[in-house]
């Protein structure tokens, strides 16, 4: 005998995982034919039981029944339950929790389900009716008037109050959820967003410096051919330049690439400095060392540069000299500072050729880099052809960063 309750206990457990719903609307539906049932066999002492085996027992049975589709139809259920109680209080049954078992998870159900004005329209209508049947059908003789009237509502009241509260905490948790999802999808656009904006600023590093050092490698190795008969010294020293050349291309690109191992070593550590305005005067002697004459001016009082506008101006004046050197047929060059009140304003002319350099710099990432650079230090760039020939780039950048170019800094 034991042996089969183990196992009929075993199934049921095991249907129970498979099917937790239908274990648990049955179980509800028995515990409330079993209170209903009791309910309809209570009666107040003295006073007249209504006969048993009525219909309005079997519909408080088949309502309990109908309370399996408070899912989906919870106003229908709290409907049916409703008329079917107040037919019950009607007939002469005593009014009690137990009787009004189904009405009451009707009305938990309802609350639960279904928006505020819903549930107080029907609560409302409700416990109206029930108090006037109560009172009218005098099942409760014994009792004052005023509990007759206090007891449904009171019990009326508990399960709307348990279901709103449900309800309420079930919108919090759902509400939570969203936001912690809209936080995580956020968090992954802006992640996204970094690092295209990190795979731009490394592409425009690596462009400048591989497009300068190689464009000066090629103009003094070109060079130093030519002069190799006619002037051998001349020659000599060129090549020398091309070696210095070379080993500032190779320290700068370990430099911008060890951007991307920063965290294999100490904040730091074997990193150099960002170039700035400060190293002018070297990025000028190489460019002259390949034969490009150039002349600085500066006018107004030179003031200091945030770094990220410091390192926009020199990259913008290396790849404008560097578009000179490829793709114009010019030999020098003018580079002109204006500090104003607010900002630098950087000008790079040429004399020669504007066909040239206008083919050329447009075909690659030249001017693309460099509007992008000025832009995101709060600038602006403009390059193109000059009425009286040759080509110039014109920049302004702000002396202090903008908010957005301090936001497009911070790492």
């Amino acid at each position: 005998m034991s042996k089969g309750l183990e196992r009929f206990a075993e199934r049921f457990e095991q249907y129970a995982e498979r099917f937790p719903r239908i274990v648990i609307d049955g179980l509800m539906v028995l515990a409330l034919i079993g209170c209903a049932s009791l309910g309809a066999a209570l009666s107040l002492p003295g006073s007249v039981p209504p006969d048993p085996g009525k219909p309005t027992e079997v519909l408080l049975g088949l309502t309990c029944l109908v309370l399996l589709k408070y899912r989906t139809h919870p106003r229908t259920v709290t409907t049916v339950a409703a008329l079917v109680t107040v037919t019950a209080v009607a007939h002469g049954y005593l009014l009690t929790p137990l009787l009004l078992a189904p009405l009451l998870a009707a009305l938990y159900w309802l609350a639960v389900l279904c928006d505020r004005r819903t549930v107080r329209v029907y609560g409302a209508v409700i416990g109206v009716a029930m108090v006037v049947t109560n009172v009218i059908a005098d099942s409760e003789s014994g009792l004052s008037l005023l509990l007759q009237v206090i007891g449904p509502i009171f019990w009326f009241a508990l399960p709307v109050a348990a279901g709103t509260s449900t309800r309420l905490r079930r919108d919090y948790v759902e509400a939570v959820q969203a936001r912690a999802e809209h936080a995580e999808r956020t968090r992954e656009e802006e992640a996204r967003l970094r690092v295209a904006e990190e795979r731009m600023r490394i592409a425009r590093e690596l462009h400048d410096v591989v497009a300068h050092h190689l464009a000066l490698a090629n103009a003094q190795a070109g060079t130093a051919a030519h002069l190799a008969r006619s002037h051998p010294e001349q020659s000599e020293k060129l090549l020398n330049d091309l070696t210095g050349t070379t080993s500032s291309a190779l320290r700068e690109l370990k430099a911008t690439l060890g951007l991307l191992r920063q965290h294999d070593h100490p904040e730091g550590q074997d990193l150099e400095p960002a170039p700035g305005l400060a190293r002018l005067p070297e990025l000028i002697s190489s460019y002259r060392s390949a034969g490009l004459d150039i002349t600085v001016t500066t006018e107004g009082e030179p003031r200091p540069l945030s770094p990220g506008a410091d390192l926009t101006a020199y990259r913008i004046v290396q790849e404008a000299l560097t578009n000179v050197a490829k793709h114009s047929a010019a030999h020098s060059a003018h580079v002109r500072f204006t500090y104003a009140d607010v900002r630098l304003l950087i000008n790079v002319s040429n004399d020669g050729p504007a066909a040239a350099i206008t083919v050329g710099a447009s075909g690659g990432f030249g001017l693309m880099g460099m509007r992008e650079r000025a832009h995101s230090a709060g600038g602006e760039l403009r390059a193109g052809p000059r009425p009286e020939g040759g080509f110039e780039v014109t920049t302004a950048l702000p002396l202090q960063p903008s908010a957005t170019a301090m936001e497009r800094e911070t790492p």
